[in-house]
């Protein structure tokens, strides 16, 4: 399991994303937003070097944004058109924040997430599974991407091996359950502006 450490981040992860943000074509809101953490979940890297988190973070219009992030403690090679930002980490040191859809860490745990290979873990605690996380797959397994993911003005898409197609929702707001046809699902929770909490569908396999 991931150790969450209690310490210092600078810029923060929110000071980050308010920078690139505004550069994302699924994005819709200001060029200078006021961003709040709103939910999210994490994934553990097997080999326990690269955090990896499913971040919801909402803006001053109330929508609510699905960013994937990793964290790591070099750079990824070839990585750098996905490259966040970096970030001094209390106890950790430098970090690099990438869009985690871009990162082969983050798509091979999202990908045995669905199969149900792999646990979601809650966001801020640490070794709790996060039991709000709902997955689902009607395939045979042995899912794994076959090219570099693709964004465009919903979200992201990464194509399987199997044939089928993984579309992240950037900008939540869709049911939670299963849409129709979807061979697999993520779906998860989030607070809304107000407080209340919701739920959506994060990501469907095609």
């Amino acid at each position: 399991m991931s150790i969450i450490h209690r310490t210092t981040l600078k810029p923060t992860k929110l000071e980050l994303l308010a920078g690139w943000l505004p550069g994302r074509p699924w994005y819709e809101g200001s060029e200078s937003p006021e961003l709040a953490k709103a939910g999210g979940f994490r994934l553990d890297d097997p080999e326990g070097e690269v955090g990896v988190e499913f971040m919801v973070t909402t803006d001053a219009s109330g929508t609510a944004y699905l960013v994937p992030l990793t964290y790591r403690g070099a750079p990824l090679d070839g990585a750098e058109h996905a490259l966040i930002g970096t970030l001094e980490h209390g106890v950790l040191g430098r970090r690099w924040a990438y869009d985690g859809c871009h990162d082969p860490v983050l798509v091979t745990e999202l990908f045995a997430l669905i199969e149900g290979r792999a646990q979601p873990q809650a966001q801020s605690i640490d070794s709790t599974p996060d039991h709000e996380i709902a997955h689902s797959y009607g395939g045979t397994g042995g899912l794994r991407a076959t090219g570099p993911a693709v964004d465009d003005a919903t979200g992201t898409v990464i194509r399987a091996s199997d044939g089928t197609t993984l579309r992240l929702h950037r900008r939540l707001g869709l049911p939670d359950s299963p849409p129709p046809g979807a061979l697999g699902h993520v779906s998860g929770h989030w607070t809304t502006a107000d407080g209340s909490p919701t739920r959506g569908l994060f990501a469907e396999l095609r």
